[in-house]
């Protein structure tokens, strides 16, 4: 039976969220939460699927681009189709047109699942991790690198735009809330510049727990210079010196030169994500 989550669920969830956790052919994208009370806060909407009385399944959604996308859904020992029909139906009533699902490229059964049920793989994301370390790249002869503490949004998305065409996210968001994101004390932007123009971007994210580059591109006319090293390493270095334990990157499938790096500096590959996606009529 699929039914609203309720307060009494949280520690069946917690349960399921563990489960998951113990084997990597399980993961889907779910809160992070890993105990009770994170999980008051985490998770306070979506469905459950109860057999017997337990608590076998959970999903929720949220928006997500110009739609929305799942959290799970997440099932032990169960058919995930009865969720991931809720959500359709709960995405249709809110209007969405496209809704987006990202389990582990390791988790068959449920891509088999989304597959059954109309979702189509659109790309893989590879994420990589590596322990403090000295990148040991400096910015190409006639490149220079600067932090940049007043953004232009208008500067910011042109460079965007430019350095990955297959980057969209960002282009959605108002000036404001551009420099809302990049005035938080967690997130940091350098670009390389050329001739006094950029032509490439990082954009670091910290927490206590690690960093993570969230962007990093560079324009395609200045390609294969190592512009792209030395922004990675110029934010490895602020990372591990503001103490990161640990610095965190991701590539597309279609990225082939970034993922050659990353194995060549050393950084271990900790997951792989599909994305999947359905129109909705």
């Amino acid at each position: 039976m699929v039914r609203p989550l309720r307060p009494d669920d949280l520690e069946g969830l917690l349960a399921l969220l563990r489960w998951m956790d113990a084997e990597a052919s399980r993961r889907v994208l779910a809160p992070d939460a890993r105990s009770l009370e994170e999980l008051r806060w985490a998770a306070d909407e979506g469905w459950v699927l109860e057999e017997g009385g337990r608590i076998l399944g959970y999903a929720a959604l949220y928006p997500f681009r110009q739609g929305g996308a799942f959290e799970g859904p997440l099932v032990r020992d169960t058919d995930p189709h009865p969720l991931l029909e809720q959500g359709d139906r709960e995405a249709a009533r809110r209007g969405w047109h496209t809704l987006y699902a990202f389990p582990s490229e390791a988790n068959r059964p449920l891509r088999e699942a989304l597959a059954a049920a109309g979702y189509a793989p659109l790309h893989t994301s590879y994420f990589y991790a590596s322990p403090p370390q000295d990148l040991g790249f400096s910015a190409p002869a006639g490149v220079t690198l600067r932090k940049v503490d007043n953004l232009d949004p208008e500067v910011y998305c042109r460079l965007y735009r430019e350095s990955e065409e297959a980057w969209s996210h960002r282009l959605d968001w108002s000036a404001l809330e551009l420099i809302d994101h990049f005035n938080r004390p967690d997130v940091h932007l350098w670009y390389a510049y050329a001739g006094g123009e950029p032509v490439g971007l990082v954009e670091l994210e910290t927490a206590p727990e690690g960093a993570e580059i969230a962007y990093l591109g560079v324009v395609p006319s200045a390609r294969g210079r190592g512009v792209g090293r030395a922004l990675l390493a110029e934010a490895a270095t602020f990372a591990f010196g503001a103490g990161a334990p640990e610095l965190k990157v991701r590539a597309h499938d279609h990225e082939k030169a970034a993922m050659a790096l990353y194995e060549r500096l050393g950084f271990r590959l900790t997951d792989a994500v599909v994305t999947y996606a359905k129109e909705l009529r």
